[in-house]
């Protein structure tokens, strides 16, 4: 429904021939001068209805948007609103709606566009109430009701399976062969990925390259030899990537912790854009650490943070607006904090959640708009038992950074990792189990700690974290 809306206002919006026209990587043609203003309202409805999907939602920041819709015989305005002299119409509205109908229908009344085919959608839609209930309770037959029918028994199916569970070693042995031709096949395109990533790293001086998801190296290669094509082209602008980190990544701009997102759908006008303006966002950088000084003396000594980890796709811009809401808060209904009565904890700050809360990790999630006194009393009340929890988290990282080394000198691997989502301690717990294990199948392979089994395209092993063997963890 989301796509939909957006095609129609693309095509109601398509702007006048004396503009220049633009390509944008969908394909769609867009125009300048009102391109700009449409696409970057596209980008807030897709966000805004991306957010409504989410599962318990309970706050959402109501959104402004502005397009220029073309003015027609159908649609037109009686006036109400201006039409310049491409006969473009300027629509404004501002988003506040709690589920996704509701906004579709806003959008696009807003834009004078029509509506019937979305009732239609809806009105086949049957309301939960007028569906057919199922039992309370599923009905459970005596075995001999399936002796006799010769029906399937779904418990005698359940419990079969779990006899024919998988183990590491079975999984091994059935996948480790296509795993090592995989492994073996991919060799020559690793090698062209790591010349690729040095090559750049030195010429544009960059801290790194890294990637946002697990592409395979096929993929990683041919952004690589792109952005290889657009230093031969503007090599002047891209210098401004000095001492950055780029991460190839779902958008263009500057990630939260500022590392240089590169968005792998758009094309190279959008990447030296944003080469362009690096200087720019170097300088809101100076800007939000300032915003975050504040913040701390206003709190205390709490530390703000922003972790790649949990919040991956946060852009700059948006934190910067986050923390700017969040001082402003903190300044209208501030109490008397002692200086440095919360020095060494940390805090996220959060647009989602509706009430303070501690991460099991040791960090405070605080919501933007929480109520600045109550929030002072949780944090002071639950400060020690932070202060234990980042203890325990550092005491978990050395020790799972110890027995990854241990792990990987063991089975001689060839890289041994795992995935953003496996904590420290499931991640330990796992190592120790494998070291209790003789595995020569994993010699000088590439083994990923996960949350299930599978190759890649380019033969890593993936193994879920709480593997089971045997009497090993059920």
């Amino acid at each position: 429904m989301a796509s939909l809306l957006q095609g129609f206002i693309r095509r109601r919006s398509s702007q006048c021939p004396e503009a220049l026209l633009l390509r944008c990587p969908s394909g769609l043609l867009w125009t300048a001068p009102h391109g700009a203003v449409n696409e970057n309202s596209l980008k807030r409805l897709s966000v805004y209805l991306e957010n409504l999907q989410k599962p318990g939602l309970k706050s959402l920041k109501p959104t402004q948007l502005t397009f220029h819709v073309r003015e027609t015989d159908q649609n037109s305005s009686d006036g109400q609103e201006p039409v310049n002299t491409c006969g473009f119409r300027v629509v404004s509205f501002t988003l506040h709606t709690r589920d996704l109908l509701s906004t579709v229908l806003h959008v696009l009344n807003s834009c004078s566009l029509s509506v019937e085919h979305i009732q239609n959608v809806s009105s086949n839609v049957q309301p939960p109430e007028q569906a057919k209930r199922r039992p309370d309770r599923p009905i459970k037959w005596d075995k001999t009701y399936y002796t006799f029918t010769g029906f399937k028994d779904p418990e005698g199916d359940l419990q079969q399976a779990s006899r024919l569970e998988t183990t590491l070693t079975s999984w091994l042995d059935n996948n480790g062969e296509s795993a090592v031709k995989r492994l073996e096949s991919s060799l020559p395109l690793r090698k062209e990925l790591d010349r690729l990533k040095e090559g750049l790293s030195h010429q544009l001086q960059l801290t790194d390259i890294r990637w946002q998801r697990g592409w395979g190296v096929a993929h990683r290669c041919s952004q690589l030899h792109s952005l290889s094509r657009l230093t031969q082209q503007n090599m002047e602008t891209l210098k401004n990537a000095k001492g950055c980190t780029i991460i190839f990544a779902d958008r263009s701009g500057m990630s939260a912790v500022g590392h240089v997102m590169l968005g792998t759908m758009d094309v190279h006008h959008h990447w030296t854009t944003l080469f362009e303006r690096l200087p720019h966002y170097l300088d809101l950088q100076r800007r939000l650490a300032l915003l975050e000084e504040q913040i701390s003396q206003l709190l205390g000594g709490i530390q703000v943070v922003c972790t790649e980890d949990l919040q991956p796709a946060l852009t700059l811009e948006e934190h910067y607006s986050l923390l700017d809401a969040f001082r402003g808060r903190l300044l209208r209904h501030r109490r008397p904090v002692h200086p440095r009565s919360l020095r060494g904890l940390q805090m996220v700050l959060d647009s989602d959640r509706c009430a303070p809360s501690l991460h099991e990790l040791g960090h405070f999630n605080i919501p933007v708009l929480c109520d600045p006194a109550s929030l002072q009393g949780f944090i002071l009340a639950k400060a020690q038992e932070a202060r234990e929890s980042l203890r325990r988290k550092e005491e978990l990282k050395a020790i799972e950074k110890e027995l990854m080394r241990a792990s990987t000198e063991h089975f001689s691997l060839a890289k041994f990792y795992k995935e953003p989502s496996v904590s420290s301690k499931q991640m330990a717990a796992c190592c120790k189990r494998l070291l209790e294990r003789s595995l020569p199948c994993l010699q000088g392979m590439r083994l990923c700690v996960s949350h299930f089994y599978s190759v890649t395209q380019d033969g890593d092993l993936c193994i879920p974290w709480n593997w089971k063997d045997g009497g090993a963890m059920k």
